[in-house]
């Protein structure tokens, strides 16, 4: 264990859980490169508040507590991931400076007196909202329904434990039969009942090597020029979603040619896809593959004998898709209201927190879709000084870990009840 594993002692000391004290151990526990001595740590809580967790589907924790009537209400899942990622921020806890005191990027509060802070790799991303859903957890005592935890080891790299948890990887099943989710990220208190998806495919442009002295060969590079703008204008008519706006698409890389004196056979071009539903992955790949050979036949390149592939980047687990829930949906105005009461409840700016907004990443929410499910947490993405998350100034404030986890708590019992 590391050094924070005995500070981790103060999280459950007492009758309560004290997801600050909690925090401030588990940001000290390194979990980029493996999420062992993390989940060690959770584990080692939970069978101490008598939860009976079990490490399941390569390193997922999973944890139940049931009502009296468990067939009679809904089965809440709490959500989030152990992992980080780096550049590593060293724990601090101190007063907020200047720049911690402002709102989020997407929702800017007063500048008042911002308390203080906890800074440190994974502060907000995701070990304060791990806080707050434990802190829901633990507390639960449901009338109706059960609640799930189910902590997630890998969401930051490829998700194949989420992937795993809900049957979508070839030879598994679907460990949690989930009705509503609640999955922690840092939303700055908002509710986010929707995302955009992500994809990334390859455009594969095939033509025919030749001396470049000579008027021969089929020049893959400058077919590009047709590719491009077939990525260029490939959402020109695209649907607006109503939640999550119109999709993006966005050309990342470029790769071609061999020599200097050569027409290039190959040129490769890597495009980043911020989906909206109902797109799937496969759907999007099929539609542009068509959209640059339209392109390629309308243009100079397609008289030149230039073919076109479009392939999705190989993974083991499927793509994070979009999701949207109905913001009429009972968790929504469930986790909204839980979290504008706790903000108020611990002083924080009436503008921070409770709002109804897209979550601005794509998450392992993905795989629980069309369960209604909504993203939330302390913490943000980004402030108005630059990135929070994934960051070298990750950092989270005090006041609202403790909104969230009360928040949480609130929501649990709200829908339970």
């Amino acid at each position: 264990m590391s050094e924070g594993s005995d500070a981790g002692s103060d999280a459950d000391a007492g009758s309560g859980f004290d997801p600050v004290s909690f925090l401030e151990a588990a940001v000290r526990i390194p979990s980029h490169e493996s999420v062992d001595e993390t989940r060690e740590f959770v584990v080692d809580l939970l069978e101490r508040r008598g939860a009976d967790p079990a490490v399941v589907a390569d390193g997922c924790v999973l944890a139940e507590r049931r009502s009296p009537a468990p067939e009679a209400g809904p089965n809440l899942v709490l959500n989030t991931h152990l992992d980080t990622v780096t550049p590593h921020v060293p724990f601090d806890r101190g007063e907020a400076h200047g720049d911690e005191r402002g709102g989020s990027a997407s929702n800017e509060g007063g500048e008042g007196d911002a308390g203080e802070v906890i800074r440190g790799r994974g502060a907000c991303d995701a070990k304060g909202p791990l806080a707050a859903l434990l802190s829901g957890f633990l507390a639960a005592d449901p009338d109706r329904g059960r609640v799930t935890l189910a902590l997630t080891p890998d969401e930051e790299a490829l998700s194949l434990g989420a992937a795993a948890l809900t049957g979508r990887l070839p030879g598994t099943v679907d460990r949690l039969d989930g009705d509503l989710f609640l999955v922690g990220e840092p939303t700055g208190l908002d509710a986010c009942p929707a995302a955009k998806g992500r994809f990334q495919a390859t455009v594969e442009l095939s033509g025919t090597a030749a001396h470049a002295a000579e008027s021969a060969g089929a020049n893959a590079v400058a077919a590009a020029e047709d590719a491009l703008a077939a990525i260029r204008t490939f959402d020109a008519d695209a649907t607006v979603h109503p939640q999550l706006g119109p999709p993006k698409l966005t050309p990342t890389v470029i790769e071609g040619g061999a020599a200097t004196n050569q027409v290039p056979a190959d040129c490769e071009v890597t495009v980043d896809r911020r989906s909206v539903p109902p797109e799937t992955a496969e759907g999007f790949r099929s539609s542009l593959a068509d959209a640059v050979r339209e392109s390629l036949a309308a243009g100079a390149a397609g008289d030149r004998g230039v073919d076109a592939a479009v392939s999705l980047t190989d993974r083991e687990s499927p793509f994070l898709e979009a999701f949207a829930t109905d913001t009429d949906h009972e968790i929504v105005s469930t986790v909204a209201d839980a979290a504008r009461e706790a903000g108020d409840a611990v002083g924080l700016p009436s503008e921070r927190g409770g709002d109804v907004r897209p979550f601005g990443a794509a998450t392992e929410a993905s795989y629980f879709a069309p369960a209604p499910t909504v993203v939330f947490g302390p913490g943000d993405l980004a402030d108005e000084a630059g990135a929070v998350a994934h960051a070298e100034r990750e950092y989270v404030r005090v006041r609202e870990v403790e909104a969230a986890a009360a928040a949480v708590e609130d929501a649990v019992a709200t829908l339970l009840g």
